[in-house]
């Protein structure tokens, strides 16, 4: 390494900043691209939304299986395929002619995806020094806040002076060239067998209760979307098609908790749901990413069809949210070793439950600015409560446990991603039909106006009922966490 280069753990924070910038800035631009995406194929919202349900879908059930994957491939290997398999779904979904071809490229996507989030932190806590490991993870964290706030704005200027295609176009060349500059010293990293073990030293993998954790939500989530995508065509539900919805829904997670209960290396560490800060914190930080997805959903539609937005000017106010956690998330950080997470947390959701109140008062002539508070005040609530959620979470558990800790608030937040995607689309969707006689919201016309509204109005009503026991369980969180 040459005098004047950058230290190895700095090129690794790059190599790794740059695969967070790209898939969370890709997130955010496909959410305001739905109302374009859906008109361009025709495609009823159901079908629509399956195009972000699909790449949360991948993300949260291949998390697990990476992380075992890179104790024999090692971390650098599969970040690496990482890098160059998200860039090939990009282009991909660019040239997709159909929209269940755009999904299933959008499941190549993430599958590069998910191994870039998977190994990202673990390769910056095998680069970087003990001592500078908290500055490592802190300057991730802000490439993930600027990817959430620039893509809302490039997705909406593409769209308006392009093509929605293009917002995948970007991340094409940028994918391919970093994956070029960096796979020498991804090689370097794993050439060591640092982060790699042998298969006498390897635990035992829980692959039956992997399955039944991909087939518990893979159900949850066709279960909640098929209701929706046949809401316009039957009236009404019989309680025996209810209670056999339920029942595909329930029995795989049932059976995945008896099973996990019974072995000694399970995926999902049941032990640490007994204590009540651990399992407080994931219950409330994955309500908190539903009730911020119920609104990342719909209003791209709200701001396209009803307030009749250029797709620029909706990017410009969903910006709102992430600008607005890029700069209270430090504060909250700072409260938080103060005064602890439970006051911090809890009024943080707070925020978000009057937020979500006043979003549901929305009306057709609200102005562009006070749209846009509204989703200021939101974000500010998600800041106020994240990183203080976070803290206490893995503040409480012994140092060997931290890793499954991590994983599993990642889980927890694409679970609430997912939930909030599934959530918003049925209510908002069976609303919707039932009022205006089985029609679905890409048949939305002016004369739809009040029923639009209304359904709108009832969805982010559901999801203040979210916020609220959300906020109930982050105030009986155990403020003294033993571990």
């Amino acid at each position: 390494m040459s005098r004047n280069s950058l230290p190895q753990y700095q090129r690794i924070l790059l190599l790794v900043a740059t695969g967070v910038f790209m898939s969370t800035m890709d997130s955010s631009m496909v959410n305001v691209a739905l109302p374009t995406i859906m008109e361009t194929f025709s495609a009823t919202l159901a079908v629509t939304e399956w195009t972000v349900l699909i790449y949360l879908l991948t993300i949260t059930v291949m998390l697990l299986f990476w992380g075992d994957l890179s104790r024999s491939l090692g971390q650098g290997a599969i970040y690496g395929r990482g890098l160059l398999l998200f860039a090939t779904g990009s282009l991909l979904c660019s040239l997709a002619p159909t929209i269940h071809l755009l999904i299933f490229f959008r499941f190549v996507q993430a599958l590069g995806a998910s191994m870039m989030m998977a190994m990202g932190p673990a390769l910056i806590r095998s680069a970087f020094p003990p001592e500078k490991l908290g500055l490592g993870l802190g300057q991730i964290g802000i490439a993930t806040s600027l990817g959430l706030m620039t893509g809302p704005a490039v997705s909406g200027i593409l769209i308006r002076w392009s093509h929605w295609r293009a917002i995948f176009w970007i991340t094409v060349p940028v994918g391919i060239l970093v994956y070029l500059l960096g796979r020498k010293l991804l090689a370097m990293i794993d050439s060591d067998g640092g982060n790699r073990v042998g298969p006498d030293q390897r635990q035992r993998f829980d692959r039956t209760g992997a399955l039944l954790w991909t087939l518990a939500i893979i159900l949850t989530i066709l279960v909640t979307t098929g209701i929706t995508s046949s809401c316009c065509t039957v009236d009404r539900r019989s309680p025996f098609f209810l209670a056999g919805a339920a029942l595909t829904v329930l029995l795989p997670w049932i059976i995945l908790i008896r099973y996990e209960s019974r072995i000694p290396d399970p995926i999902l560490p049941l032990h640490l749901f007994r204590k009540r800060f651990f399992s407080m914190a994931m219950l409330s930080g994955m309500l908190s990413f539903t009730v911020l997805f119920f609104v990342l959903i719909l209003m791209p539609f709200f701001l396209t069809r009803v307030t009749r937005l250029t797709p620029d000017r909706v990017g410009y106010v969903m910006m709102a949210v992430p600008l607005c956690v890029f700069f209270v998330a430090p504060l909250a950080g700072r409260l938080h070793d103060r005064i602890g997470a439970r006051i911090v947390a809890t009024t943080g959701l707070a925020c978000c439950l009057v937020a979500m109140l006043l979003l549901s008062r929305l009306q057709a002539d609200s102005g562009p600015l006070a749209i846009a508070l509204r989703l200021a005040f939101l974000g500010f609530g998600q800041a106020m409560f994240l990183a203080p959620n976070s803290a206490a979470a893995l503040g409480g558990v012994e140092h060997a446990q931290s890793g499954i800790t991590s994983s599993l608030l990642a889980t927890a937040r694409n679970m609430g991603m997912l939930l909030g995607t599934a959530l918003s689309g049925l209510i908002f969707a069976l609303a919707f039909s039932r009022l205006t006689g089985g029609l679905d919201v890409r048949d939305y016309t002016a004369r739809d106006l009040a029923a639009f509204l209304t359904a709108l109005h009832l969805t982010f009503g559901a999801g203040a009922i979210l916020a609220a026991i959300g906020l109930v369980a982050s105030w009986l969180r155990e403020e003294k966490q033993g571990v």
